[in-house]
């Protein structure tokens, strides 16, 4: 039993790392320049353990979106709303390798349909966990009212950090205009014209 349970976190490690290495690559490389050879190199496994873990190239690419995410969610998980937002800002390697991944998977799913079902499963959950947050900011504001003020904040906090990745806004500047969204989001859920048309519709 013992050996059993090493050789699955072997595995689970090797798994693991390969997913790292997929990461680093898409963030260097891109999607398209993710070539097998190269992540296996990178992971410093063999190209059939990588076929191992992973069906073909599209089932490397689905797992690692769900890594990226997952790996996303220890940097942002604990704290208020702003911190929580303002964690995808910060100016570190990991961040800023997620960040990249993150936004170089997004713009592939427009040639790959097969990363849009996972794409659509991620925003969904990251927008149900920010109105969440938001909802504990104004408990009487409407599901309806925070699902969009959501919608809006992580739409905008995307473009911010592709900005920001490509040396368009400077990381502070960027910070500063989320804490300006988050709080204008905030005041208008607290409107009382915004809870009568939102619970209205």
């Amino acid at each position: 039993m013992t050996e059993r349970r090493a050789a699955e976190r072997t595995a689970k490690g090797r798994k693991t790392a390969i997913l790292e290495a997929a990461a680093r690559v898409i963030a260097r490389r891109g999607v398209r320049g993710l070539r097998m050879e190269e992540l296996a190199a990178e992971a410093r496994v063999s190209k059939a353990l990588v076929y191992y873990h992973f069906a073909d190239r599209a089932d490397l690419l689905h797992h690692t979106l769900r890594f990226i995410v997952d790996r996303s969610e220890r940097f942002t998980r604990d704290g208020p709303l702003e911190r929580r937002l303002l964690r995808e800002l910060q100016d570190t390697p990991e961040v800023r390798e997620n960040s990249t991944a993150w936004a170089e998977l997004r713009a592939s799913a427009v040639f790959e349909p097969e990363l849009r079902e996972e794409l659509a499963r991620a925003g969904q959950e990251w927008i149900r966990e920010i109105a969440d947050l938001l909802g504990q900011a104004d408990p009487a504001a409407p599901d309806a009212a925070l699902v969009a003020a959501a919608e809006r904040l992580t739409v905008l906090l995307e473009g911010l950090s592709t900005r920001w990745l490509i040396g368009l806004l400077p990381v502070g500047h960027a910070s500063e205009l989320m804490r300006g969204a988050i709080a204008a989001e905030v005041e208008g859920l607290r409107r009382p014209e915004t809870r009568t048309t939102c619970t209205a519709a």
